[in-house]
């Protein structure tokens, strides 16, 4: 299966973990999923599922070539976007997370297509894409929900 989605999307997504032989040991005998550290090859923005989607649609318009991973925690009913290392640095709002530096995210392999806690709404394909924060802060606005804004900005 792991070849269905590509070696180098998963190779990509396993060298964020501290051992990637054993992340990619741990997808090959069944694990869902595999705590990876943010910070090093991307952060994390979680938001509500409801303004996640609406935003990812918007992003889809805007840039249809150009989207990095999107994972769904389904018990949670949250999306996650893949940005840049420190991408989100400042951002606050309500139902707003940003998983960076010193933070762990659980990520089933690239490959994994659905389950009852996490599934990729957009995998890795391996290159290494991000989403541009700017981006997805624009989407979010858009999108119309109780919105990031960096921290010390008043919203009108």
């Amino acid at each position: 299966m792991q070849r269905a989605m590509g070696k180098q999307a998963v190779e990509w997504l396993a060298a964020a973990a501290a051992d990637p032989r054993s992340c990619l040991r741990q997808w090959d005998q069944g694990a869902d999923a595999v705590l990876l550290e943010a910070g090093r090859l991307w952060d994390v923005l979680s938001v509500p599922e409801r303004l996640g989607l609406g935003a990812l649609d918007l992003l889809r318009r805007m840039r249809p070539r150009s989207s990095g991973p999107v994972l769904m925690n389904c018990g949670a009913r949250r999306i996650g976007f893949f940005i840049p290392p420190a991408g989100a640095t400042g951002w606050a709002g309500f139902g707003v997370r940003h998983a960076g530096r010193g933070s762990w995210v659980a990520v089933p392999p690239p490959y994994h297509r659905g389950g009852w806690r996490m599934e990729w709404v957009l995998p890795p394909d391996g290159t290494g894409a991000l989403h541009d924060p700017d981006a997805v802060r624009l989407a979010l606005r858009e999108a119309g929900g109780a919105l990031a804004v960096p921290v010390g900005v008043s919203r009108p």
